[in-house]
């Protein structure tokens, strides 16, 4: 909703950016005017979103400011979710992971580099693999969401860009990456956000920082230690353990079967089947790399494996191995640590809508510093279409309102023809149907709950009626 709003219709907006922390009170009011239209014009550009020639300008020097950052953008947000997570009961989880922003740009040095990657080229009728240097940015956030998945908001984020990219495999002949300190590596950042995270949120008992083999770092067990803090995180690394004779995998050898876990799945061919895993779990004394053990001390840590019994051919064995400092003694608690993991692919499903709802690889902004803001900005936008999806579903109970404007509560109950096996479904759940049917949800008794892109198709279809509506008020008097 653009311009005045009635203290009825207050905004979701109002919420988010209540805690904002911006070193003028304009350029809060600047974002607060920006986030509305972005939203309003959800995977549109700049241009389109803002309509005219002085909102696109005003959009640019918001961005480009030199006082702005993307901490700024995202310090009201990051309130926002802490009070969520205090409004809800139970342990939170921490998704942390990676993802890339790629862009094209004839000056490609101004953005910075992601990494390499292999072009294909024909020549002489042979397929040649060129190297190509990516132009992007790199951003590692943590998103906060409840045992059942509910989406509560981003607890950290961390963007950079490599000034000169070289390959790994040739940073390697020239340095063992295992003896570089841990502050001078990328992986810092895997510490920064469990430490900005856990302090956010105030509650470090509730919190489980989860991972995947990325994570997979010593000092990130320590830093969980000193905070007082929990960690699952799926391991990659064969590390000493118990006397320093032998390996955690030899140690796992000796564990006997401790149970068993069925889990749904399909096939190549999308048909559903099951999957038998056992499970094994034992708490252990792990050591600390061996060029590291003056720095960091043994740590008591629990590892749990799921290995499946007896794959079909033609497809690989299921396989996970975890390592966590949070215990684990009976079946139902290594299959409750199965399911936390399993909620890791959330932030999958966040940065997708970044890319493909937000577009944010579309933008053509051109340096680096631009294009975090606006990144930050979609990160806000993201979380919402996400947090709007899964609510219905983790939620029905809660109040429609907590979702939706009085406004647009209405105009969905104008607008949008209802099925009627949905007529006795709570108001929220009803609400949000209707949501999804403007953007393509066919809402049939057999469907399943409407995902991420007809929820963000919906709500811009939404918004273009309630402009319509308002301009219609305006003009009748």
């Amino acid at each position: 909703m653009s311009g005045k709003r009635q203290a009825d219709d207050q905004s979701w907006v109002d919420l988010e950016v209540q805690g904002s922390e911006f070193p003028d009170a304009r350029l809060r009011r600047r974002f607060v005017i920006l986030l509305e239209k972005l939203w309003e014009g959800m995977g549109q550009t700049i241009p389109f979103a803002c309509q005219d020639w002085a909102s696109t300008k005003a959009a640019y020097r918001f961005l480009s400011n030199e006082r702005v950052s993307e901490l700024d953008i995202l310090s009201g947000h990051f309130q926002a979710s802490a009070a969520r997570v205090k409004a809800t009961n139970g342990p939170v989880l921490i998704l942390q992971d990676t993802t890339t922003f790629s862009y094209q740009r004839e000056r490609p040095e101004l953005i910075g580099y992601t990494g390499k990657t292999s072009l294909g080229t024909r020549k002489n009728g042979h397929r040649l693999q060129q190297p190509l240097t990516q132009c992007g940015i790199l951003m590692h956030s943590s998103l906060v969401v409840t045992a059942d998945g509910l989406p509560l908001g981003l607890g950290a984020v961390k963007f950079w860009t490599r000034k000169q990219f070289k390959g790994s495999s040739e940073l390697k002949r020239h340095i063992n990456p295992t003896r570089v300190p841990i502050e001078e590596k990328e992986s810092w950042r895997w510490l920064e956000n469990m430490r900005q995270s856990t302090e956010l949120l105030d509650d470090p008992v509730r919190c489980v920082h989860i991972g995947d083999r990325e994570s997979d770092i010593y000092e990130l067990f320590c830093t969980a230690y000193d905070l007082c803090t929990h960690f699952l995180v799926r391991t990659c690394v064969d590390r000493l353990a118990e006397n320093g004779q032998h390996t955690i995998s030899k140690v796992m050898q000796q564990v006997q079967v401790k149970g068993l876990h069925r889990v749904e799945l399909r096939d190549a061919k999308g048909r559903p089947m099951i999957a038998k895993l056992e499970l094994r779990y034992q708490r252990m004394t792990v050591l600390p790399p061996i060029g590291k053990q003056n720095r960091y001390p043994a740590l008591q840590l629990t590892v749990l494996h799921a290995q499946e019994r007896d794959p079909p051919p033609g497809r690989p064995r299921i396989e996970w191995k975890l390592i966590t400092n949070l215990p684990v003694c009976s079946r139902a608690e290594a299959i409750e640590k199965l399911d936390w993991y399993a909620m890791r692919w959330k932030i999958e499903t966040f940065h997708k809508i970044l890319k493909s709802g937000c577009k944010a690889e579309e933008s053509r902004l051109r340096t680096a510093d631009r294009l975090a803001n606006l990144i930050a900005v979609f990160c806000v936008l993201s979380w919402r279409i996400f947090w709007l999806t899964m609510l219905g579903r983790l939620a029905p109970q809660a109040p429609a309102q907590l979702a939706f404007t009085p406004t647009e509560i209405e105009l969905l109950d104008r607008v949008v023809h209802e099925p009627s096996h949905n007529a006795q479904a709570p108001p929220l759940v009803r609400n949000v149907m209707r949501l999804a049917q403007l953007g393509g949800y066919l809402a049939r008794a057999s469907d399943p709950p409407p995902g991420n892109t007809v929820m963000w198709r919906g709500m811009r279809r939404l918004t273009d009626i309630q402009f319509g509506y308002e301009l219609a008020l305006k003009r009748s008097g």
